[in-house]
């Protein structure tokens, strides 16, 4: 499903739309600045996310300032028993550290909330590290509620 969108934010044309497989090298400094402790291998990201592009269960947007990748936000839809239907989890959410508090994160997410309702998600579900105090207030502002720990188990480094 292609997808496209422009919006104002603080006076900036950004243009929201189905990220496409060339949009990798925009992307992957946005992950260092998603995860700047973790050492990227984009070889390994960049085949990660061209099968999630490829993927019918998968949603990868980009967000455009003038052309260049400023945010991008991904979610994977699955069957979820608890809430009897399907789910849209958010696997990633990022906006360029220059680029934030502009409206941009809040318009990937609701572009990726209400994709994930018109394929009949019941639900959107995140997690977010304890550090990240500001974007918990985000999540929080946007009708996200805690609810719950996540438990993490890493199999290789």
């Amino acid at each position: 499903m292609k997808t496209a969108a422009n919006e104002s934010a603080f006076g900036l044309e950004i243009s929201i739309s189905d990220c496409s497989k060339s949009d990798f090298e925009g992307i992957f400094p946005l992950l260092q600045q998603l995860w700047p402790a973790k050492s990227l291998d984009p070889e390994t990201l960049r085949a990660l996310f061209s099968g999630a592009i490829d993927s019918n269960s998968r949603v990868l947007l980009c967000a455009r300032l003038d052309g260049r990748v400023v945010g991008f936000g991904s979610i994977t839809l699955k069957t979820h028993l608890w809430h009897g239907g399907l789910i849209a989890w958010v696997d990633e959410l990022v906006v360029d550290t220059e680029c934030r508090k502009r409206g941009i994160g809040q318009r990937l997410l609701e572009r990726l909330a209400s994709l994930a309702r018109e394929r009949g998600c019941r639900a959107m579900e995140l997690d977010s590290a304890f550090h990240r105090v500001e974007a918990h207030a985000f999540y929080e502002k946007l009708g996200f509620e805690k609810r719950a720990f996540l438990f993490a188990k890493t199999f290789v480094d």
